[in-house]
């Protein structure tokens, strides 16, 4: 009796498996979570004919079954990816259990909803691309029509345009790049009555200069350059060259306006052996040569250079430099109480960093093309615009700067945000009213340089 029982138990629990006797073509497909199904041994199937199959099983397709507006976003595919969206959508598998009706709906309205979601992003991404390309139009079309204003219009008729309202109100809104350099030509003017003929003549000392100089000499701080021999600081020339503007690749060994500058600045100084090379300087002439021809920059840079204020801080004229602290001080209480007072709680007196901005004309703390825009007011209203555009930063940045203490100000305005909003800032520097019961900046300032007593107390030493 032990033996049909043991032979029962064989048969049914340790039964041969039976080789599916179905075609590979016949046999149910694979089904993965993720990913593609790794390939069956046989032939490949055709995956037209898998997607027909699966359209026939599912019931989606057929003459007596249309398919529906949302299927049929994948008519041009030829077979159903396989991905968490088909495991919401689609039926489990056959030797799993079926989805409930309410499963299968609450997955059905998910994959609903998040396809609605993508579909509100992708729109409100092409809607912003979308302006962001009527924006440039436009800006280039308006730019496009400036150009051809000054062109036409102002540099022919320079000297009789140049003060009127319309000019100036053209001005205030950015000159275009193509005749910026013909403009800051002008405007800044030539009262050195420096020649071309003249730049070659000091651009030779200046190689000749360099070509005496021992390639292994010492660094020399700028401070100690002057006292001895103004002109030993063309050496210090090459130390700051690869410093100046290094994100554009440009002025660096080897690129394309690295000789260009060095020459530039190795004239200057032999221009100006009395001033000599110092820090900051090549962020200004840098941007001369973007906009100018390289004899043209020179004629530029020197006489930038020449105005009373960079004057000034290039000698380093402690006393006059101080004097114009105090002037700004002045505007700043009047424009700016709260911060003002709040900077002189914290001791945060304005050569922190006022310095850095004043010798390089912003060149070096804003974006480039914001310092240009910086630069074309500053070519028309001179000296007075640079302390403005000062006052409008300290004005936008107002409500970050009053909950800082000491060092972070002082880090946040010797390093200022990379991206600052060009209208922003316009629209804070018209703000400022330079104006100090009834005085100008420059009453202001005279008033000042003839009593140097009344110079701002904190910034004595």
């Amino acid at each position: 009796m032990a033996a049909p029982s043991l032979l029962y138990i064989d048969r049914s629990l340790f039964a041969r498996r039976v080789k599916d006797s179905r075609p590979v073509e016949q046999r149910d497909p694979g089904w993965k979570l993720f990913g593609k199904v790794p390939p069956r041994e046989g032939s490949i199937k055709d995956p037209k004919k898998i997607q027909k199959e699966y359209e026939t099983k599912s019931g989606r397709a057929g003459p007596g079954n249309p398919t529906s507006p949302r299927q049929s976003v994948r008519k041009n595919l030829d077979f159903e990816p396989l991905s968490t969206t088909a495991l919401i959508l689609e039926d489990r598998p056959a030797n799993l259990p079926a989805k409930p009706a309410e499963e299968a709906q609450k997955h059905r309205q998910q994959y609903e909803e998040m396809v609605a979601q993508a579909k509100k992003r992708e729109l409100k991404e092409a809607q912003k691309r979308k302006k962001q390309l009527e924006d440039r139009c436009k800006l280039e079309e308006s730019i496009g029509s400036a150009a051809q204003t000054w062109n036409q219009e102002i540099l022919p008729n320079w000297s009789t345009m140049c003060t009127s309202r319309r000019v100036r109100d053209l001005w205030w809104q950015g000159i275009p790049p193509s005749v910026r350099g013909k403009v800051w030509s002008l405007a800044v003017g030539n009262e050195l009555n420096i020649t071309h003929e003249l730049y070659n003549i000091c651009l030779s000392r200046a190689k000749e200069k360099w070509k005496n100089t021992p390639a292994s000499a010492p660094e020399i701080e700028t401070e100690d350059a002057g006292s001895s021999d103004r002109e030993s600081s063309l050496e210090l020339i090459k130390l700051d060259i690869s410093r100046t503007f290094p994100q554009l690749c440009i002025f660096q060994q080897g690129g394309p306006y690295h000789d260009v500058l060095h020459s530039i600045l190795g004239a200057y100084t032999c221009y100006r052996p009395d001033v000599g090379y110092v820090q900051g300087m090549s962020f200004i002439a840098a941007v001369l040569i973007l906009n100018l021809d390289t004899a043209d920059a020179f004629i530029a840079f020197a006489n930038l250079l020449n105005k009373p204020c960079q004057m000034a801080f290039f000698r380093v004229d402690h006393s006059l430099m101080l004097t114009y602290f105090a002037a700004f001080e002045v505007f700043f209480e009047e424009n700016l109480p709260k911060l003002f007072a709040h900077f002189k709680k914290n001791n945060l007196t304005p050569d922190i960093y006022l310095i850095d901005w004043i010798f390089t004309l912003y060149s070096k703390s804003l974006p480039l093309d914001l310092a240009c825009r910086v630069w074309d007011v500053f070519c028309r209203d001179s000296e007075e615009f640079l302390f403005r555009t000062a006052l409008g930063l300290l004005r936008l940045y107002q409500d970050v700067l009053t909950c800082m203490d000491f060092i972070h100000m002082a880090q946040f305005l010797t390093r200022l945000p990379d991206l600052i909003p060009a209208e922003q800032l316009f629209q804070h520097i018209a703000s400022v009213h330079m104006t100090s019961r009834n005085r100008k900046w420059a009453q202001v300032l005279q008033a000042l340089q003839k009593d140097q007593e009344r110079g701002s107390p904190v910034l004595k030493r």
